[in-house]
């Protein structure tokens, strides 16, 4: 089989994966997997991550790596290197690689230097795994110091293959949160078909979302509103094994009569219990609301929580400005109130100490993130 029938086999697989029902960390495993089919890796390291502070959320990586993430978090909080996470989520390629970034010249990089060579590891690939403007996770696929740098061909499928993998991430995450949502419109919901697309079950927040449907979206003789069936079948041509376009993944996005955008997601639950269902998820896309954690544990005023939030997304005093309608100098009184609230000197120590103050701790009980991609 040639290199371009490889790569698609397995694009067409981790597409399959994203809407299988896994559970998230399942999920990774597998990916990585098939990943490996068509990229040589030696040891990988996947991430979640909040889309409202770039920050991880849960880590699924090898034990090489794993026992040095004390060097890699400070490498990628506190100092000056090249292809950051932060970085790629931000950049018109969401996808790069230390040797690209060195000019083959992996010792220019202190990860490299500090982290990699003693470890006897090599060229790292690093993505950024995002799903519209939210990134949802980051990925870093590892070669040992002893073997080929990743090429740009390898780079360019992995750059392909991000939205896959993005979407994996994201539908992990709801298929989670909607089995536990509250009977409104302010969370995702839930119904289960058989696979003659016939009702098995419906929380009570899915019917609240159809109760929103307009009735050129829901003829009376069907069951269901046109949209349901429409993913849901999408869903199953992709598990047949047939070539499904990017543009026909099992995702539909309608408008409510009220205005709203709601999102249809179609999965297969695999989990003890289910039958094998087809689940169906419904969720209002809408970017996510700032959580108030910060501000809350820092005493932050409502904009210093914006500005922080700003900050740890990577953007610079301009940008901060430009997105929030303030001077450059009004950004900069907001960060010296920010930095001497929580005692800080600088942005990337500030990183530092979010990450390690709220989400380090929730990681290391193995709590998952919500549908939001914040810990539940």
């Amino acid at each position: 089989m040639d290199r371009g029938r490889s790569a698609e086999r397995v694009r067409q697989e981790i597409v399959r994966l994203a809407h299988a029902g896994l559970d998230s960390r399942t999920f990774r495993v597998e990916a990585v997997k098939q990943l490996r089919k068509a990229i040589p890796v030696d040891v990988s390291f996947f991430a979640t991550a909040d889309p409202a502070t770039l920050l991880f959320t849960s880590a699924v990586v090898d034990d090489v790596l794993a026992r040095a993430t004390g060097e890699f978090l400070e490498n990628e909080f506190l100092r000056d290197d090249s292809v950051k996470f932060t970085s790629l989520a931000r950049a018109a390629s969401p996808v790069d690689s230390l040797g690209a970034a060195t000019g083959g010249e992996l010792v220019r990089s202190p990860r490299y230097q500090e982290i990699l060579g003693p470890m006897d590891l090599g060229d790292e690939l690093r993505a950024a795994l995002k799903v519209g403007s939210k990134c949802w996770g980051f990925m870093c696929l590892h070669r040992e110091r002893s073997s080929p740098n990743f090429t740009p061909t390898e780079a360019a499928l992995l750059a392909r293959l991000a939205p896959q993998l993005a979407e994996g991430l994201r539908n992990t995450l709801l298929v989670g949160d909607s089995q536990a949502t509250s009977p409104s419109t302010d969370g995702p919901g839930l119904l289960l078909l058989a696979d003659d697309l016939s009702l098995v079950a419906i929380t009570p927040a899915a019917e609240a979302w159809f109760a929103e449907l307009a009735e050129s979206d829901w003829p009376s003789a069907l069951e269901l509103p046109d949209a349901v069936y429409a993913v849901a079948a999408r869903l199953l041509a992709l598990e047949r094994g047939g070539h499904t376009p990017p543009n026909h993944m099992p995702r539909i996005r309608l408008r409510t009569a009220s205005g709203r955008w709601l999102v249809l997601h179609a999965s297969r639950l695999r989990a003890e219990g289910t039958g094998g269902r087809i689940a169906v998820i419904l969720e209002e896309a809408r970017p996510s609301e700032i959580a108030p954690l910060i501000a809350d544990a820092y005493g932050l005023t409502k904009r210093e929580g914006e500005v922080t939030q700003l900050v740890l997304r990577g953007l610079s005093t301009s940008e901060v400005s430009e997105e929030l309608h303030i001077t450059p100098n009004t950004v900069r009184d907001h960060f010296k109130a920010i930095f001497d609230k929580l005692g800080v000197r600088s942005r990337r120590e500030l990183a530092g100490q979010v990450f390690a103050q709220h989400y380090l701790p929730r990681m290391a009980t193995g709590q998952e993130p919500n549908a939001d991609g914040w810990f539940t």
